[in-house]
């Protein structure tokens, strides 16, 4: 009797890619928190997400390491920083001329490298001219780190589906960050010499890790040239540039309340318990970390200036919800906080994709390097203003700092719709989609 065979039916895939079982674990995963496909880029990943721990382990202990390591009182550490902070200034937009003539991997490394031996010289830093000249060493390579990554975003991803970038990338550091936060709490546990000096050893050789891993990614475009003709002229006379920059300001004064503003708020102001701030940034940590990609998926169809414009109304809600926890008891003010902060947290989720996906779409390929300076310095400058200015109107009552910043985000609302009509790249939709074209390894 002659054997009978069944043919089974074959599935040829002629897009690897698209068959299921080909794609990594990893991958899948990421698809389903709308986060994009890593593919060739996981070293660059991993490099920004081991940079990420390592700054979260050194940023909640950075006063206290010198107070315990050093003879300098809090005043004068506090002047040290803040003068190498200021004087580090200057440095972007010069950076950012580097990255365009030399390209942004370049500039990458050298922060990653800058930042290296600025934390090794910290473990032997004792006087206040070292700890400013370190400082200064350590907040040019954050510069410059920060002035590159933009670029190098914008090379691995594609058109459509930079926001999912952005996005991604965000969230990776902020669940870093709060990483690098629960291992620094356990140096502050132990309170020894050797913990804190462990502390900053550990970030310097995350930053050497980093370095390694960095190696690989893509090389951008460079001039070559020192400086292309009427480089500056031609970025700072771009009008609608400027108002996606004064957009970017506002977004980028907000998102300093977080840190420099919520805990005193919460703790010296209303006079809550200690572990409502540790609540706040856990909220904030969980919900980036699981809901921005989620978040930049919704957003699909909706034009960005009105991702915009509801950023800075979620924003000015977030603040004046925390106004309200003024005049209730300290139960109520507690929940009222904890709310305000899934607020806020929510404008973040909305604004901080879309402003990174419009620096970098918005600019020319050739000048992206200054470009993405300015947007850079709206940072820094946000970053060195707040504290004091948030001290200032803390120390003045509970209502001026909430309605000053409510003042700020509607401002920003209203840049944002005229951002709309200024800039192209603005009035697009989020697509969530790449665009069919390669991109460079």
């Amino acid at each position: 009797m002659a054997r009978q065979y069944r043919l089974r039916p074959i599935t040829i895939c002629l897009r690897p890619r698209s068959c299921p079982e080909d794609v990594p674990v990893l991958d899948r995963l990421a698809a389903k928190l709308g986060f994009p496909s890593l593919g060739h880029h996981r070293r660059f990943v991993t490099a920004i997400a081991i940079d990420a721990v390592g700054s979260g382990v050194f940023m909640p202990v950075s006063m206290l390491y010198f107070l315990v390591t050093t003879d300098l009182s809090l005043v004068q550490i506090g002047a040290a920083i803040s003068i190498a902070s200021a004087a580090s200034i200057p440095a972007g937009p010069l950076l950012g001329g580097l990255v365009d003539r030399l390209g942004a991997k370049q500039v990458l490394l050298a922060g990653n490298a800058l930042q290296a031996v600025g934390f090794l010289a910290y473990l032997v830093t004792e006087s206040f001219v070292g700890l400013i000249l370190w400082t200064v060493v350590v907040s040019v390579g954050r510069t410059a780190f920060w002035g590159s990554y933009g670029n190098i975003v914008a090379v691995i991803s594609r058109p459509g589906e930079r926001e999912k970038w952005f996005g991604f990338l965000g969230a990776l550091r902020n669940v870093g960050f709060a990483i690098g936060g629960l291992l620094s709490g356990v140096a502050i546990t132990v309170g020894t010499h050797a913990a804190y000096l462990s502390v900053v050893l550990v970030n310097a050789l995350s930053y050497v890790v980093a370095f390694v891993l960095l190696l690989a990614v893509p090389s951008t475009p460079a001039t070559g040239h020192r400086s292309p003709e009427g480089a500056w002229r031609t970025v700072l006379s771009d009008r609608p540039y400027r108002v996606l920059w004064l957009v970017q300001l506002a977004y980028s004064t907000a998102m300093m309340v977080l840190n420099f503003a919520m805990p005193v708020y919460a703790v010296a102001v209303l006079g809550l318990p200690g572990w409502v701030t540790g609540a706040v940034f856990t909220i904030n940590t969980v919900m980036v970390g699981f809901g921005q990609g989620l978040v930049v998926r919704g957003m699909t169809g909706s034009r960005r200036w009105r991702v915009l414009v509801l950023t800075n109304l979620v924003f000015a809600a977030s603040f004046l919800v925390m106004l309200g926890a003024s005049e209730l008891s300290v139960v109520a003010a507690t929940v009222v906080v904890l709310v305000g902060s899934v607020v806020y947290t929510g404008g973040e989720l909305l604004g901080g994709p879309v402003l990174g996906a419009l620096g970098a779409e918005a600019a020319p390929d050739h000048l992206r390097g200054r470009y993405l300076s300015l947007i850079q310095l709206a940072w820094t400058i946000s970053s060195a203003v707040t504290p004091v200015a948030f001290a200032w109107l803390l120390d003045r009552g509970e209502s001026p700092i909430w309605l000053a910043l409510t003042a700020v985000s509607l401002t920003g609302a209203l840049l944002a719709v005229h951002l709309g009509r200024a800039l192209p790249e603005a009035a697009a939709p989020v697509t969530n989609e790449a665009a069919e074209e390669e991109v460079a390894v």
